[in-house]
């Protein structure tokens, strides 16, 4: 298909060149019997045998024939050979073949006659033998040029084929790799500035993705299984124990309402979950507003103000200047996700401590700072604190399932926002930042 196109396109190209230039030879031929024709009419009657005689003088080779015949046809004047050929038109050129001693066929000329007085008619050519041969091998030389020029392409699209039939069976084998389990496996990437490798470095990413989700379903099934089986093993030890023991409705009931607790616990984590993945899926999108953040901060300060005030640590909310921090999106949602960041700060500041909260606006970037002078989130852990149900040393004796800051962190990646731990020389400092302007406004 490419060589076909590609020899359509010489074909008209070709053709086009050659009729240019063979068109400008006949043009300029044609431009001279007009100019030798008016110079020739301008003659008086009498003097036109003389003129084309002395033209024949001047033109021993022959190559400028002109003549002059009687009304019989008979020539009276000039080199032309025999009497005078068929016309057929008067004044203005055309082609045809005039005797020659060198070619049976005679030699090709282009012509142009004139009707004058008593019927003479008077013809002047020019032969075009050299035209001619020049239009001949301008011909073979355009033929052997396309050929050649079509070999190459022909060549040229053979190796560019193949290479990209190899690079595909490469990409192939890549795909089957993947297929039967291994997600380790990647594409081969041999450049990134043609499609194919574009192509390729997004299916790769996709594939990253795929890995990191996969490990995460596995991490979390772990998590879930070693989590939970600390609760219904409690769970499970206080009804036997009920069983073998008690004797008297109100150990029994004892029994049930610590159940119950337990069974609360676990629904908890079970709807954090659930929620995590309705918010990762994008569901609430739907339900976008606009909304202003630093409002939001006001009413989860609120809340927790009687939280931080029983702990006795002290709030700086600090408004400042940085005015409205408009955006779109779903305000309940970003409630929760201040209020887990609140809430771990209050949690983990000591009795007495201190916690600031700044809303900020830094060029086209703005959100909510929280900082706290608590015991701080080691470096190790400032990515790993996001996953499902990781809790590190420091909190493993505090309430809680491990689940609030992966429900931030979900909450914050659906509304184009991030999480970052600040590198601070004392407490935690976390800020919910949105460092891109609103998908309506970049449209």
């Amino acid at each position: 298909m490419f060589v076909t196109a590609f020899g359509v396109v010489q074909v008209l190209l070709f053709g086009y060149l050659y009729i240019q230039i063979t068109g400008f030879d006949l043009e300029r031929v044609d431009d001279w019997l007009m100019r030798e024709h008016a110079a020739l009419l301008r003659q008086p009657p009498q003097n036109v045998a003389a003129a084309i005689e002395h033209h024949t003088t001047i033109d021993p080779r022959g190559q400028f024939p002109f003549a002059l015949f009687d009304a019989q046809g008979r020539r009276i004047a000039g080199a032309y050979t025999g009497d005078r050929p068929p016309i057929p038109q008067f004044g203005k050129p055309f082609s045809m073949r005039i005797l020659s001693t060198e070619s049976v066929s005679g030699s090709p000329a282009r012509c142009i006659a004139e009707r004058l007085d008593a019927g003479r008619v008077a013809l002047q050519c020019q032969v075009t033998r050299d035209i001619d041969h020049f239009d001949e091998e301008l011909l073979h030389a355009l033929v052997i040029a396309g050929v050649a020029m079509l070999a190459i392409g022909m060549a040229s699209a053979i190796a560019f084929g193949t290479a990209a039939v190899r690079r595909l069976d490469k990409l192939t084998a890549s795909i089957k790799i993947v297929m039967e389990g291994d997600l380790t496996g990647r594409l081969p990437l041999a450049t990134e500035s043609d499609e194919v490798g574009r192509l390729v470095m997004v299916v790769n990413r996709m594939l990253d993705d795929i890995e990191r989700l996969m490990h995460e379903v596995k991490g979390v099934c772990d998590a879930i299984a070693h989590d939970l089986r600390t609760p219904l093993t409690r769970l499970l030890a206080s009804l036997e124990r009920a069983q073998r023991r008690a004797h008297d409705p109100a150990d029994y009931r004892a029994v049930i309402d610590d159940a119950i607790d337990e069974l609360h616990g676990l629904l908890r984590t079970f709807n954090a979950l659930l929620r995590i993945s309705e918010i990762e899926s994008g569901a609430r999108a739907a339900s976008f507003v606009d909304i202003d953040l630093a409002a939001v901060m006001d009413d989860v300060v609120e809340l927790y103000e009687p939280m931080a005030d029983e702990k006795s640590v002290t709030f700086d909310y600090r408004r400042g200047d940085c005015g409205r921090l408009s955006m779109r999106g779903e305000p309940n949602l970003l409630f929760e996700a201040l209020g887990n960041l609140l809430e771990n700060a209050i949690k983990f500041t000591p009795h007495g401590g201190h916690v600031r909260i700044e809303p900020f606006r830094e060029g086209a970037a703005f959100g909510i700072r929280i900082a706290d002078t608590g015991p701080g989130i080691p470096a190790a852990d400032r990515q790993s604190v996001f996953r499902r149900f990781y809790r590190a040393e420091e909190s493993r004796n505090k309430p809680g399932s491990g689940l609030g800051l992966s429900l931030t962190y979900a909450i914050a990646a659906m509304h184009d926002m991030s999480v970052d731990i600040l590198d601070v020389p004392l407490g935690c400092t976390v800020q919910l930042i949105r460092r891109t302007a609103d998908r309506e406004r970049l449209a």
